[in-house]
């Protein structure tokens, strides 16, 4: 679920998140009409807890995958929920890439394309590193929780035998897998990242 997601989520979310950068005032390609429609689309989904959206879009989930409960239905929820979150790390990262370097690369009579491609991307690749390592931290909670309309996974096992039977070792041994997950994406993205600054 996490994998998929965050592909999916990913191809959509990055291309997001260069159209805000690039479409807002003063950007690349100026266009208010595209930021203004863009702009609150992603505010309101990132507005809405998971938990909601997944309940919210399962009409959407059923026509997409052809059913609304399970593992690979969890997938477009989870997509839904990660896209605009990444797209809102990616401007981020964009963001803090040196003016400098824009103005260098357009005075050297670079594209627009160019620019973001061989330039802003380039710049802030180690920082988009960990925008998707935050991503897919924020995911494996996210797919926790998804296990509530049985979507499986470790969300699932907590929910079924932690919760329903009341067995507590379920449960902490639950948690204890989600820490360690995540600490090792982080330390994995964490490792990425720097060695990306370095070269």
């Amino acid at each position: 679920m996490v994998f998929f997601s965050l592909v999916i989520g990913a191809l959509i979310g990055i291309p997001l998140g260069i159209c805000l950068v690039t479409t807002k005032q003063s950007g690349l390609l100026e266009n208010p009409l595209i930021y203004r429609i863009l702009n609150p689309i992603i505010n309101t989904v990132r507005s809405l807890p998971f938990i909601i959206l997944l309940v919210a879009i399962l009409p959407l989930t059923k026509l997409i995958v052809g059913q609304s409960f399970g593992t690979t239905a969890a997938i477009v929820p989870l997509t839904i929920y990660v896209a605009p979150y990444i797209a809102r790390l990616v401007e981020n990262s964009l963001l803090d890439v040196d003016s400098g370097i824009i103005e260098a690369a357009k005075s050297m009579g670079a594209t627009p394309l160019q620019i973001i491609w061989y330039f802003m991307l380039p710049e802030a690749f180690s920082s988009l590193i960990l925008t998707l390592t935050t991503a897919t931290i924020g995911l494996i909670g996210a797919t926790a929780m998804a296990g509530a309309v049985g979507a499986g996974g470790i969300g699932d096992l907590a929910i079924s035998y932690g919760y329903q039977r009341f067995d507590t070792t379920v449960t902490i041994i639950t948690v204890i897998i989600l820490i360690i997950a995540v600490q090792f994406v982080q330390s994995m993205g964490n490792y990425l990242a720097k060695k990306a600054r370095h070269e």
